[in-house]
């Protein structure tokens, strides 16, 4: 006789983190236990140091060897909408069934948890960074930018290789970790006030991309490069490594794998990308994740030297709070649109007129007859910019009430340049 199962999901305590952990290893794939039996008090901090167990879901199957067979995690996060303004969002992680116990609801339950949590806290929006596209659509999220990757082949890039130095007075400089963690948090601060669909970065985070903390991972040390312009500013840093690939007749072929690029002004990107196609033995360089309208292509004299190798969804965005979230950005004209949001969910549906203009927008529910209908998921994409209402009513996912309606939301909607967001949690 078989018996019942009752799967209980809560928050974790610390007793769980353990089990939590080897789930999370298992769902991820992961060859390597994060944190075995036999860890050190010392592991088990460093492990624990980014979970607030209040903001870490379980689900527990108590006829189950392990109880643990579900995980889920959120943590706080700024998100920047179009025109600079940062809102508090809800970022949400390691989420994972254990594939013993799939279509049993566990994340559906998981979710409108944590979604209900973030909504009572006043988060504008959630968000998160899919590995598969079929599944958050459901929950409300919707893609709302976009990632592209590039990889350059030097030798008929057209750029000189003994190049060493910005032509207009700028510097390179090799540094270390030390150095990154030191200036990379402001640079980064700089870029994502201006980069809608750009995130803050914990200091965790810093330590982490620089090897302090490895979360029992292993760890490669990867070069680092600073672009400072003729006056002295900080303007671009770029994180790399390189294999170690020699050809036929002993010629050295070697890849550069740009894990970071970040720059605020257009002269230190165009010159981080030089100097790394200028590094002795480099053929090739990869890109890293990059904005899907990226320079990169068109920094280099022969633009077809750089090959497209991924373009794919990045950061889905799910809006919690209709009015803050419209009310947030700015806009690219004047006009007034109605929208009627559709929400499965229950958490940011209704019927909101939008008036925008130069000096800000106002957002407010209202009875009137809407110009537009669409679901929450297709909201998020068309607040951060990256989607054209017109395209999404082509494909029957937005409906036009007034004629026109679609090209005017537009026309308030789209920015001149597409949302990034540089980082995956």
């Amino acid at each position: 006789m078989t018996t019942p199962r009752t799967l209980v999901v809560r928050p974790v305590t610390t007793a769980d983190i353990p089990d939590w952990l080897t789930v999370l290893k298992s769902v991820f794939l992961r060859t390597t236990d994060p944190l075995g039996a036999d860890a050190q008090p010392e592991a088990l901090a460093e492990r624990m140091e980014p979970i607030d167990p209040a903001r870490t879901l379980g689900a527990f199957d108590d006829t189950a060897p392990r109880p643990c067979v579900a995980t889920f995690r959120s943590f706080p996060q700024q998100l920047t909408a179009v025109g600079g303004t940062a809102v508090p969002a809800d970022a949400i992680t390691a989420v994972g069934v254990l594939p013993t116990h799939r279509r049993r609801g566990l994340l559906s339950r998981m979710m409108a948890h944590d979604l209900a949590a973030a909504k009572e806290r006043g988060d504008v929006v959630a968000t998160l960074v899919p590995t598969e596209y079929p599944i958050y659509g459901r929950f409300g999220f919707g893609p709302a930018t976009h990632t592209a990757e590039w990889t350059v082949e030097v030798p008929r890039s057209g750029l000189d290789p003994r190049w060493s130095a910005p032509e207009d007075g700028g510097r390179i400089d090799l540094v270390d970790g030390a150095d990154v963690r030191k200036l990379g948090p402001g640079l980064h601060d700089r870029l994502r006030a201006a980069q809608p669909g750009a995130v803050d970065r914990s200091d965790l985070w810093w330590r982490a991309a620089t090897g302090l903390v490895r979360f029992g991972r292993p760890w490669t040390e990867p070069f680092h490069a600073t672009c400072h312009s003729a006056s002295g500013e900080l303007e671009g840093l770029v994180t790399y490594t390189c294999d170690d690939e020699w050809g036929g007749g002993t010629q050295p072929q070697v890849t550069v794998q740009v894990s970071r690029l970040i720059a605020t002004t257009p002269a230190a990107e165009r010159a981080l990308w030089h100097h790394l196609c200028s590094i002795d033995w480099v053929t090739r360089v990869r890109s890293g994740h990059r904005a899907p309208d990226d320079l990169l292509p068109h920094l280099l004299p022969d633009p077809r030297a750089a090959r497209l190798t991924t373009l794919a969804d990045r950061l889905w965005v799910r809006i919690l709070d209709v009015v803050r979230a419209l009310e947030a950005r700015t806009y690219e004209g004047e006009g007034t649109l109605v929208l009627e949001v559709v929400d499965d969910g229950g958490l940011a549906g209704g019927r909101y007129r939008l008036e925008a203009g130069a000096d800000g927008a106002h957002c407010a529910e209202t009875t009137e007859d809407p110009d537009l209908t669409l679901a929450v998921g297709d909201l998020a994409p068309l607040w951060l910019g990256d989607e054209s209402a017109a395209r999404l009513a082509a494909l029957g996912r937005v409906r036009e009430r007034r004629e026109g309606a679609a090209r005017m939301a537009d026309a308030l909607l789209r920015t001149s340049r597409r949302p990034w967001c540089p980082d995956i949690f």
